[in-house]
């Protein structure tokens, strides 16, 4: 059973997306972030995927009273990611009600410290964000907001994880982010075939409901979607029911 989850991304309490993760090319939407969410979760959504591009970018800028402030008024899990590059950030969004904490590039760059953060707080309070770029049909893990290839495999990370519980991915093929033009579906189908224990999230392509169904029926986890909704290509009840 796939759930939806609505995504925003904010940068100075401004909704915003960005074309493939370059922040030149930024379309910035006049909604209230803490309001959009809450019409999300009053048209059924049951979780939320933030992410605090602001504070990605600097880390001393965090909009931690912001997201504190969404997390309260709309009373749900949401999952909080941007550029997490340190424990004090992470224990800062659990102190507020973050229910899971999204990591990328620290999840490959330092892996025994995101290791013991899987230790400390449990497994199951982390989503590794692991962005593809696929060349030659193999899933090389993209970092620093995309701007570099790891020269990772993605399968080998996540046999890495896998030892210390990991339970929640979310992947994106980035060719395809923002585009409006479907997701990677033979991605999703390879992952859930070889990890079926593992609750991978897609992310990326989503442009109508034609593209919701042919992701669902790989059997992910969660189908993050974020430009669609904003500019009504998709309607969220009609998403939940299909």
């Amino acid at each position: 059973m796939s759930m939806i989850i609505p995504a925003l991304d904010l940068i100075d309490g401004q909704i915003v997306r960005l074309h493939q993760g370059n922040y030149d090319k930024q379309t910035n939407y006049q909604f209230d972030p803490i309001s959009k969410f809450q019409d999300y979760i009053n048209d059924g959504a049951e979780y939320l995927h933030l992410v605090d591009l602001t504070g990605a970018k600097d880390p001393n800028k965090r909009q931690i009273h912001l997201i504190e402030k969404i997390i309260k008024e709309t009373n749900a899990k949401v999952q909080v990611g941007g550029g997490i590059r340190n424990e004090e950030e992470i224990k800062a969004l659990f102190d507020i009600g973050a229910s899971r904490v999204v990591i990328g590039s620290m999840a490959v760059k330092e892996r025994q410290m995101v290791k013991d953060w899987f230790n400390r707080y449990g497994a199951d309070k982390f989503v590794l964000a692991l962005d593809v770029n696929i060349v030659d049909n193999k899933n090389y893990i993209a970092i620093s907001g995309w701007q570099e290839n790891s020269g990772v495999l993605l399968e080998d990370l996540i046999d890495e994880y896998l030892k210390v519980g990991l339970q929640h991915i979310l992947c994106t093929d980035i060719s395809k982010d923002g585009t409006l033009s479907g997701s990677n579906v033979a991605l999703y189908h390879t992952l859930i075939k070889k990890y079926p224990n593992l609750n991978i999230q897609s992310s990326g392509g989503i442009g109508n409901l034609d593209d919701i169904k042919a992701i669902k029926q790989t059997g992910v986890f969660g189908i993050i979607v974020g430009r669609a909704l904003l500019e009504g290509k998709v309607n969220l009840k009609e998403a939940i029911k299909c």
